[in-house]
């Protein structure tokens, strides 16, 4: 596959680059990869670096975005936090990505049996941790469904809330962040979330949290978000 450059960036949409990311975690759950040869990219990319996407995943050792989504070097930022939660030095990092290297898609990508969500599903506390899986706590109470052993020992109350912390995520980007919001409104970038299965490889987009303006959605407005 070719190296990304500008020309090639420009080219990709928002919604092309989620069809990028699909295709390739269909490769990657195939047990297929693209041919590239990753030392020709290094080289393609030492003067500069044009990612189509901005991942945001939490750190397991099982959900390397690269890997999820078959891309080489240069193809992607990766932004890597336990939880794959939001704070205000990650949406400085996603607002660089996308408006000084202009990235055209943000995904937030969590993940099924998650650690931190379980630590924040049994109200962990220890050291620095305790600040972040607070960042998770809100999800945690906004799960209505599970009545009783709301603990990290019942995997469906696990994987509700871990869904909810990813549309959360995607909510508290465009919340908090102005320059995205604005990119969005303008339909230069794309914003959704996704839940990548670790026992399939298979990762499940949100279409209820999918906010592109284009020629499919014309109507789309960031107002329409905080009603």
């Amino acid at each position: 596959m070719k190296t990304l450059n500008k020309e090639l960036q420009d080219s990709i949409t928002p919604r092309r680059a989620l069809e990028i990311l699909k295709e390739g975690n269909g490769r990657f759950i195939n047990n297929l990869k693209a041919h590239r040869n990753l030392l020709e990219q290094a080289n393609d990319t030492r003067d500069g670096q044009w990612p189509f996407a901005t991942i945001l995943s939490c750190i397991d050792s099982r959900t390397s975005a690269e890997l999820i989504f078959d891309q080489g070097l240069g193809d992607i930022f990766s932004v890597r936090i336990a939880g794959n939660i939001v704070n205000t030095d990650i949406l400085g990092s996603m607002e660089f990505a996308c408006k000084v290297a202009g990235s055209k898609l943000i995904v937030v990508l969590g993940h099924s049996k998650c650690g931190a969500v379980k630590g924040a599903c049994d109200h962990v506390e220890m050291g620095n941790l305790t600040e972040l899986l607070s960042k998770i706590q809100p999800a945690v109470y906004s799960e209505n469904k599970t009545k009783e052993n709301r603990t990290s020992k019942n995997a469906d109350f696990v994987e509700n809330v871990a869904e909810i912390n990813v549309k959360r995520s995607v909510k508290s980007i465009i919340e908090r962040s102005f320059v995205l919001e604005q990119m969005l409104e303008e339909g230069q970038i794309g914003i959704i979330g996704a839940m990548h299965d670790i026992e399939t490889g298979t990762v499940t987009f949100y279409d209820d949290v999918l906010y592109i303006k284009d020629e499919l959605n014309p109507e789309f407005s960031v107002a329409e978000l905080r009603h």
